[in-house]
Order: structure tokens, then sequence, then C-alpha cells
């Protein structure tokens, strides 16, 4: 789901838990990324909604955040930034990095 940056700001107020996923289309990286990262959300942290934010399309929005380079990965827990990964994002860190504040707060 595409979002923009009043919808983030409703969901960080909201205290939501989500994830964001920046990329664009002439990014090699960002496509072989995308489903390991989709599935691995999906499988280990079913409470995190999930947005995509294609760069070639709203650069504001990576813009504002201080995103400049492609794949970028953030990850909000009860309306707070717990993780903010860019370029090198490894699958396996990225759930190490997240599962505790995760579990504390669904489990």
């Amino acid at each position: 789901m595409n979002l923009s940056l009043s919808e983030l700001e409703t969901l960080k107020e909201k205290r939501e838990s989500f994830y964001i996923y920046f990329s664009a289309p002439s990014c090699g990286v960002c496509e072989v990324l995308s489903p390991k990262l989709r599935y691995m959300m999906k499988e280990q942290f079913p409470n995190l909604k999930a947005f995509h934010v294609d760069n070639s399309q709203q650069p504001e929005i990576a813009a504002q955040l201080g995103l400049y380079t492609n794949p970028s990965l953030l990850v909000y827990l009860d309306g707070k930034e717990v993780l903010r990964k860019s370029r090198s994002i490894g699958v396996s860190q990225v759930e190490e990095e997240i599962r505790r504040t995760y579990e504390l707060l669904f489990n």
C-alpha cells in the first residue's frame, strides 16, 4: 500500500506498528529484497502493517525522512521509529533487531 506524509503522521499519532519499504523500479537490489522482506515480516511480525514508497514517484517522502538511497526500510512500533536501514539491508539482521521490542508489545 502506498503512503503519504500526512498518512504517516496519522499512523504515528495513533501509535500504530508498521514498516515502510522505500525502493525504485530501476533498483535491482530493491526488486530482489522486497519479496524476502515481505515474507519475513508477514511470517515473523504479522501485527506490522506494510507500506511501500516508490521513490521515483514520491521522492519527497523519503527526502522529508532523510532517506537518500535505495532500498531503505523504516520500522515503527507503537508509533515510534525503532529501525532505520538503507542500502545494505540483511533480512536476518532486520528480524533480529526488531524481535525483542515486537515481542514486548505483542506477547
